[in-house]
């Protein structure tokens, strides 16, 4: 439960700036498109904490890794809250962003520390914290900024990621690295070596990255669709459906251990033709707010699915580069999502929700395709390994259950 309420608190600190950028532009005087940067700066900055930092946990003592990037993400936060121009503000949500990948430290971490037939639970438990943080961040930017102001956000998320590095070197057991004799540029040539040699890993990295494109599509287009008539709300108002969206993510842990019980494939499918089929009611809620909150719930639901399941597939493939292979499947998941970000506001442009409908749901149909053509590849080549084995004189169970 700490590491999923320390993940959850690490990734927020991402999201608290997008409903404030007004706020901040017109304190720093900042022009709207300059202070959108903010967001932009965010996003870069977790890229490349993904690509350069997170590898590490496979090299150095991972308690340690953690608490350091922990500690230096609460440093950034106060240079934020006290930021006097856009300009400091904008390098210190870049560093923010960059050592916030601490979270992507602690979710292998867990997923290292438990028995492996109860591994998708904590996973699921870990990741549910960290989709709470995405969703809920920006409630509670909304909620604190109107109390203090837009730096109160910075100064309390800080206090609060010095009181996670110091409760996590305090309860997280020591657990060094596994990288051997690898180097620092060794270990990032490892990383993205991990996408030639594991297959498994391409397909659910593009899975991942179709299903949170879809994602990020509707939560991106969703404010366009609420202020408008017939809806009307208010942007108070909008910050609270992430409340919606949080009952979708507090699925994960069902997800989870459905994975424990064998059916880790049985919950991706299922989360892919979910995610296909929400859009439908995603469409309707245009002008009923009932079919809109049903479609929310349910690709949040489909989305953590996919995300769960597919996170304990790859776990389970090498422990020794756990790290490595998160780092390589998170960088092409949120690239993902970036993508859909960007291209939701093009389709909102020109085809207003009916095209935001459409674009989701051919992504969503892209996750189907990527599953079931991923399990034809993988059952064929058990089935050549099988049938090698029997050639050869030897017990084909052993290629079965490597598959």
């Amino acid at each position: 439960m700490l590491m999923s309420v320390a993940t959850g608190l690490a990734v927020a600190g991402n999201y608290f700036a997008q409903p404030l950028l007004d706020l901040i532009g017109r304190e720093l005087r900042v022009g709207p498109s300059a202070v959108a940067l903010v967001v932009t700066a965010a996003q870069g900055g977790y890229a490349l904490g993904l690509i350069l930092l997170v590898p590490l946990g496979d090299l150095v003592e991972r308690r340690r890794l953690a608490v350091a990037l922990y500690a230096a993400t609460a440093v950034f936060l106060l240079v934020s809250a006290t930021a006097p121009n856009g300009t400091m503000l904008l390098v210190s949500t870049a560093l923010t962003a960059l050592t916030s990948v601490g979270a992507q430290v602690v979710v292998p971490f867990a997923a290292t520390l438990a028995d492996p037939a109860e591994r998708g639970r904590v996973v699921g438990t870990v990741m549910t914290g960290l989709m709470l943080g995405l969703l809920l961040a920006r409630t509670a930017s909304g909620a604190l900024s109107e109390l203090g102001g837009w730096r109160t956000v910075y100064w309390v998320n800080a206090v609060l990621m010095a009181l996670m590095a110091l409760l996590l070197h305090t309860f997280l057991p020591r657990l060094g690295g596994d990288g051997g004799r690898l180097t620092y540029w060794g270990l990032l040539r490892s990383t993205v070596a991990m996408f030639r040699y594991e297959p498994l890993l391409r397909w659910r990295a593009g899975l991942g990255a179709l299903s949170l494109a879809s994602f990020s599509v509707l939560w991106t287009a969703l404010t366009f669709l609420l202020v408008r008539s017939p809806y009307g709300w208010s942007e108070s108002a909008i910050g609270l459906f992430g409340l919606v969206g949080a009952v979708g993510a507090l699925t994960a842990t069902v997800a989870g251990r459905l994975a424990d019980r064998g059916h880790v494939q049985v919950v991706t499918g299922a989360g892919t033709v979910l995610l296909l089929a929400s859009w439908s009611a995603v469409a309707a809620g245009a002008s009923a707010l009932v079919w809109l909150l049903v479609g929310v719930i349910v690709v949040d639901l489909a989305h953590q699915a996919v995300l769960n399941s597919s996170q304990n597939v790859l776990y389970a493939l090498r422990p020794e580069a756990r790290n490595r292979i998160n780092s390589a499947f998170l960088t092409a998941f949120f690239v993902g999502g970036a993508a859909g970000s960007a291209l939701a506001s093009l389709a909102w442009a020109h085809g207003g929700w009916t095209g935001v409908c459409v674009l989701g749901a051919t992504l969503s149909a892209g996750t189907v395709v990527l599953w079931v053509l991923e399990r034809i590849t993988v059952n064929r080549a058990a089935g050549k390994l099988s049938k090698t084995s029997v050639h050869q004189g030897h017990d084909p169970a052993p290629a079965a259950s490597a598959d």
